[in-house]
This record gives C-alpha cells, sequence and structure tokens, in this order.
C-alpha cells in the first residue's frame, strides 16, 4: 500500500546539541483565565493545579495552571490595561504564547540557540522556593510565539517557584488526553521555508516530511506544509502557509483573525480515541465532520483496523495509514469566537505520519465552516 506522505533527510545527525525532553507546558494568553479554567476543566477534564496572582504577589496578571496526564496548560490573563498580555489578546483573541520544552539544562540550551542566531525572549534565570529550583530561559519563534527552555530536575513543587498549589473541590474525570503530540504552527505567504530554516539552524531540527499545494488542496483552497521534528522525536511542529487557490484557505482565515503568525492547533494523544471522542462530546465539544460516504471506501484505502468503522463513523473519527501502522485523528471546531485555535485529538497505531489520506475530507470540512462564516 502507497505510503500517504514524503518521508525526507532519514538521515541521523551526529549530535544533538537541543536534546529535549518533551512539551513542559502550554500558556495561552486569555481574556478571562478563571473562566478558561473552569471551560478547560469541564469540557476536556483537566484538573486543578496552581495558581499565580495578586495573592501570590502578582500584581499585573494571573495565571491558572491545570493538568491531565503529562499534558499541562496554563491559562493567563492581564489585570489591567497597558500591559502586554492585554495587548496580545485585544490583537489575537486567545492564543498560544509560549510553547515551554522541558530541557535537562536551560542556560545551554539558551547559550545553543542564541549563538545561532534566535532573539532572546529570556536569558536564563533561576527561580526558587521551599520546594527547590527551576531555571527558565527563552527565544522568539514565529509570530509572537515563543518557546521557553524549562529545567526542573531539581523542583517537587505543583508547577514551578511564584505559584501555590490551587485545590478545588471541582475536578471532573479526565478524558484519556496524555501529552501532546505535535503543535501546528500557521506563518504568513513565503514565510514556511524561513521557518524551517530556523528550526533546522537553530534548534537543530530535521524537516521530517513536505506537503505541498497538490498534497493539501481542493477545489477552492491550498496549503502547504513541513514538519519540523527534534532529534529524539518527542517535539513535533509542522508549519504551514497559504498557497494560491481560487477562494481564502484556512490558514488565510487564521492569519487574518489572528492578526498574524501563530499556533494554529494543538494535537493531542490518546489511547483510545472513541471512547475519548464519546466523552468529549458528551460535554459540549464540537467537532468537524465529513460526509458520510467517506466511510463507504476507506478501509478500501487503509486496510484493516483493529477498530469496528461504525462507531467511527459516528463520531466522524478518521483514518489514515503509512508504512509503519495506522492513525485514528479528529479536529474540534475553532475553541474560542475567532476561527483561530483548536485542538485534534489523535491515535497512533504505529504510524507516524499526519494523516495526508485525509487532508480532502478534512479541508472540505473546514471550508464548509468558512463558508457559513462567510469567510470562504
Amino acid at each position: 500500500m502507497e505510503a500517504p506522505f514524503i518521508e525526507l533527510n532519514h538521515q541521523k545527525t551526529t549530535e544533538d546539541f537541543l536534546p529535549l525532553q518533551g512539551t513542559d507546558y502550554i500558556e495561552l494568553y486569555v481574556g478571562n483565565a478563571k473562566q478558561a479554567a473552569h471551560f478547560y476543566k469541564t469540557a476536556f477534564g483537566f484538573k486543578s493545579i496552581a495558581y499565580a496572582g495578586p495573592e501570590t504577589g502578582v500584581k499585573d496578571k494571573v495565571s491558572y495552571v491545570i493538568r491531565q496526564n503529562k499534558l499541562t496548560f496554563v491559562l493567563t490573563t492581564a489585570l489591567k490595561n497597558n500591559n502586554i498580555i492585554a495587548d496580545h489578546v485585544y490583537k489575537h483573541g486567545d492564543g498560544v504564547k509560549f510553547l515551554a520544552l522541558r530541557v535537562d539544562d536551560a542556560t545551554d540550551a539558551w547559550e545553543q540557540t542564541t549563538k545561532r542566531s534566535a532573539v532572546s525572549f529570556s536569558e536564563p534565570k533561576i527561580l526558587k522556593d521551599e520546594s527547590g529550583e527551576v531555571v527558565i530561559s527563552g527565544i522568539h519563534t514565529y509570530g509572537e510565539t515563543v518557546h521557553l527552555f524549562i529545567e526542573r530536575k531539581n523542583y517537587n513543587g505543583a508547577f514551578m517557584p511564584g505559584f501555590i498549589e490551587w485545590k478545588t473541590n471541582y475536578n471532573p474525570c479526565d478524558t484519556g488526553l496524555l501529552y501532546v503530540d505535535h503543535c501546528v504552527g500557521n506563518v504568513g505567504w513565503n514565510q514556511m521555508n524561513k521557518w524551517v530554516s530556523f528550526y533546522e539552524n537553530v534548534m537543530g531540527f530535521r524537516n521530517i516530511l513536505s506537503f505541498d499545494d497538490k498534497d493539501i488542496s481542493t477545489e477552492y483552497s491550498a496549503l502547504m506544509s513541513k514538519v519540523m521534528s527534534n532529534g529524539n522525536g518527542f517535539v513535533k511542529f509542522p508549519i504551514n502557509e497559504p498557497a494560491e487557490g481560487k477562494k481564502k484557505s484556512q490558514v488565510e482565515e487564521y492569519l487574518d483573525f489572528y492578526n498574524g503568525e501563530g499556533v494554529q492547533h494543538v494535537a493531542i494523544a490518546t489511547n483510545n480515541i472513541i471512547e475519548t471522542v464519546t466523552e468529549l462530546q458528551n460535554r459540549g465539544v464540537e467537532f468537524l465532520k465529513v460526509p458520510g460516504s467517506y466511510y463507504d471506501t476507506v478501509l478500501d484505502r487503509v486496510g484493516h483496523i483493529d477498530e469496528d468503522l461504525q462507531p467511527l463513523r459516528e463520531l466522524g473519527i478518521l483514518i489514515d495509514r503509512d508504512n509503519e501502522g495506522y492513525l485514528l485523528q479528529i479536529f474540534t471546531k475553532p475553541l474560542q469566537d475567532r476561527p483561530t485555535l483548536f485542538f485534534e485529538i489523535i491515535q497512533r497505531k504505529g504510524a507516524k505520519s499526519f494523516g495526508k489520506g485525509n487532508f480532502k475530507a478534512l479541508f472540505e470540512a473546514i471550508e464548509r465552516e468558512q463558508a457559513l462564516r462567510g469567510n470562504l
């Protein structure tokens, strides 16, 4: 069976100068962190972990930390105007500000990347409390997005210094979300290769997959994408840019409403996508749906799968296969009123790819939503 992707640069790098242990947390700047935390707990099954705000000596913002298995989100909002957080939310709406990456040495990570031309966001600094210390540093990437390097091997507190444990009586059952599989960034016209070079040269990533406008297109719109992966494969950042089409693509719509480049979606892993998506739908999470005809021929394309096809059809879960196995995936509608950030729920049964065989059906589903918004 034909592999549904192009694989590139299979050779191993001789030295991983930026060893990453995975995603430490994702921080969103939002308009109302208290309400956002309640939404993510109720809809997605996160639990309360930590808090920072006026009660902890922070006067200009509040942050709520929520977690499910190895998936940690920080939701931060400004308390006053004339504030960089308030400005960010005014410009972008709710969106991802920090993609925090766990490292063994945050000082070395900052030195390795800045000497390779990364623009510094924060020089290494040590945060301490009675639970130990965390070293944090950071660099800028596309748009106003920042990569933080988090070194927490000498810390055993709830989250990090500056936060207190946040205990609540309301902690819904989880929904089986495990960890960040990948995060996708949308960049402007003709900017994809610039940021591919950034991840290759500054962070030592490899371009492992590429999709052009022939791979990702419909009758009306197209985009191009390249998948960047760090040395051990724990961190993957696909980069999308628009391509010419008859009408406005989903990336163009994102750029218009986000007012610039940023994180388009966070893909979250699960070990049982049927159970996870069933529970998410029961909690009110809305998903994109493909036509029922998709399922009439999907097994002809992907071959045998372990799951019964009927619940996948009922839930709208997509299926694709590569040389190493298959995957199951589904995409939420945007999580806020602006058609920007959304989630992907993904279960990998050996597959290392990103669902190229589903692109056309998925993008047609997105276009139907764009048309309803008047943005196609």
